[in-house]
């Protein structure tokens, strides 16, 4: 019997892949230069992954990388974008709560555009502490089966969602702004598929 997830995942995939054709079809210097005005809107501030100008970037972005258009230099790179080590693409950095093993990863290319030992020091203990309190909320949904065939692991996976919500809109509280002080934009991640934590979850 086919797996309901695996069609829902190639499903969502044709999905994305239609909505990248309006990037597709853009010649590299229009690409670039759609990429570098969005980029400048969206300077300065924290923006969740699933909102709808993070998407359409992520895509455009994407193709972008894979044509190698910010090598090519056809424009410069959006004021306050310093290049990101990892790709050389304008700096996007990604809060994500596997960030004590990838610092902030690149929306370009998936790597870490910043490690963890290169983050600003002040900010480790806080960002150590979020992200060991998210870990263990979080590993109640990759338990064992032994521990999953307790009679109240529903409760336990309830509770856990619900402090994974809350220490999502936490980052976004105490964390993201204080990132935002070093570097030109920064997206956080609001969903844990994991734990059935959606975007709609996260209220601020």
């Amino acid at each position: 019997m086919p797996d309901p997830q695996e069609h829902s995942d190639s499903s969502l995939d044709a999905l994305w892949k239609e909505y990248a054709r309006v990037f597709q079809d853009l010649d590299d210097l229009t690409l670039a230069r759609w990429c570098s005005q969005t980029l400048g809107q969206l300077a300065g501030k924290g923006w969740r992954m699933s909102h709808p100008l993070v998407g359409s970037l992520r895509l455009a972005t994407q193709i972008a990388s894979e044509r190698g258009v910010w090598q090519q230099r056809l424009i410069s790179m959006p004021v306050g974008y310093p290049p990101s080590p990892c790709c050389g693409s304008p700096m996007l950095p990604y809060l994500t709560r596997d960030v004590l093993e990838h610092g902030l990863m690149c929306i370009h290319c998936h790597e870490s555009a910043v490690p963890l030992d290169q983050l600003p020091e002040p900010l480790l203990p806080l960002l150590r502490d979020w992200a060991n309190r998210y870990a263990k909320a979080h590993e109640v949904a990759h338990w064992e089966d032994r521990r999953r065939n307790r009679s109240d692991y529903d409760d336990l996976f309830e509770k856990a969602a619900q402090q994974a919500e809350l220490l999502l809109a936490e980052s976004v509280r105490d964390i993201v702004p204080r990132l935002i002080e070093h570097y030109p934009i920064l997206i956080w991640e609001d969903q844990d598929e994991c734990l059935e934590v959606r975007p709609e979850d996260i209220l601020l």
